[in-house]
């Protein structure tokens, strides 16, 4: 076969035409942006709708959540076991208690514009694990940077069990003559944001106190109770 390619034509082609570039069909609705099943087109209208309103909502709320904060700065209310006094702690045979306790309570709140609703405040004493007495006090409002005192008083008579550690640990506190009681509280409070009452909510308050033992004689305790601030529980 002889060579096509003649050196006076300068490189020109004289092979057989070169065909049109063929043209795609392209059948809607397979991968395309043109939506033809009207049912999928309005659900996912409906999803993105509902995702931008979800959005805005929580932008809005974000929003109302830092003013409020900015407007109202809420502070912590403050306890404190600022007194107590242990006149009688006596165990009869390792298991019969005889007590006589009182603790002075201070709650102090430092908001400018949050009042405090106690509903119900219940207060209990324990010692080595073991539940003495629990006492209701006097539900009150707190209003804006007060102060509030209570007096929660425990006396009687208590069956309690001690392990050997339990045991060991008594012996101790009898040695040095202070105690280490154990003063909860429950409450069941409401907070007020201007004329906004929040819904009840139930903290807990616990107080570890190392309380000296007094008696109705002439000779007083070496040792002096110290007030200690309790710790604050939203759970």
């Amino acid at each position: 076969m002889a060579d096509t390619k003649q050196p006076h034509l300068n490189g020109a082609y004289y092979g057989p035409s070169i065909p049109p570039p063929s043209k795609s069909y392209h059948r809607p609705g397979r991968g395309g942006s043109c939506c033809c099943n009207p049912f999928s087109c309005l659900l996912n209208c409906l999803c993105t709708c509902v995702c931008q309103i979800l959005c805005a909502i929580l932008v809005v709320v974000g929003i109302v959540v830092l003013v409020c904060w900015l407007i109202f700065r809420p502070n912590e209310v403050k306890f404190y076991a600022s007194g107590a006094s242990l006149t009688q702690f006596n165990l009869d045979n390792n298991t019969m208690l005889q007590y006589n306790l009182a603790v002075n309570l201070t709650i102090r709140n430092p908001n400018r514009r949050i009042g405090v609703y106690y509903d119900r405040i219940e207060a209990t004493a324990m010692y080595e694990g073991n539940r003495l007495n629990t006492k209701e006090l006097q539900p009150f409002y707190q209003g804006h940077k007060s102060t509030n005192f209570l007096n929660a008083e425990f006396n009687g008579q208590q069956l309690i069990l001690l392990g050997a550690n339990e045991l060991s640990d008594h012996n101790q506190n009898k040695i040095s003559n202070v105690y280490d009681i154990d003063v909860k509280l429950r409450l069941r409070i409401r907070l007020k944001l201007g004329v906004v009452k929040t819904p009840r909510m139930k903290p807990k308050i616990e107080c570890d106190l190392k309380i000296p033992l007094s008696s109705n004689s002439n000779t007083t305790s070496v040792v002096v109770f110290e007030s200690k601030r309790c710790d604050f529980d939203w759970r």
